[in-house]
């Protein structure tokens, strides 16, 4: 069975592959950039922020919901993932969503970078 690191690592590549086949080094620069907003601007801003960005940004948004769905059992969707993040009453959760944000974010980083190939 594989550990968390390596289901992180795979699920990374898998959506670094798919946003560099759809948008290229713009994926990669994105994905390299959003923890950084993250920590100065708090998870769900950055999540609004891509979403209303959309194209491109969006597809990067989709692909951290969807690891967090799988991993926190967030909704995949924007807006019912804004309200359960919006609405929880457990301040610890949300900060645990965020730290599992993080965690995927450092191994698509990675990923994009390697699957870019110097893109």
């Amino acid at each position: 069975m594989a550990t968390l690191e390596q289901q992180r690592a795979q699920h990374a590549w898998s959506k670094a592959k798919d946003g560099i086949d759809r948008h290229g080094k713009d994926y990669v620069n994105d994905a390299k950039g959003l923890p950084a907003l993250i920590m100065n601007s708090g998870l769900m801003q950055v999540m609004a922020f891509l979403h209303a960005k959309n194209g491109r940004h969006e597809v990067l948004a989709q692909h951290l919901r969807d690891w967090l769905a799988i991993q926190c059992g967030t909704p995949r969707e924007f807006e019912p993932f804004m309200q359960a993040l919006l609405t929880s009453e457990d301040g610890l959760k949300v900060q645990s969503i965020t730290a599992e944000a993080f965690a995927w974010l450092k191994w698509l980083r990675q990923m994009a970078s390697a699957g870019a190939g110097g893109q």
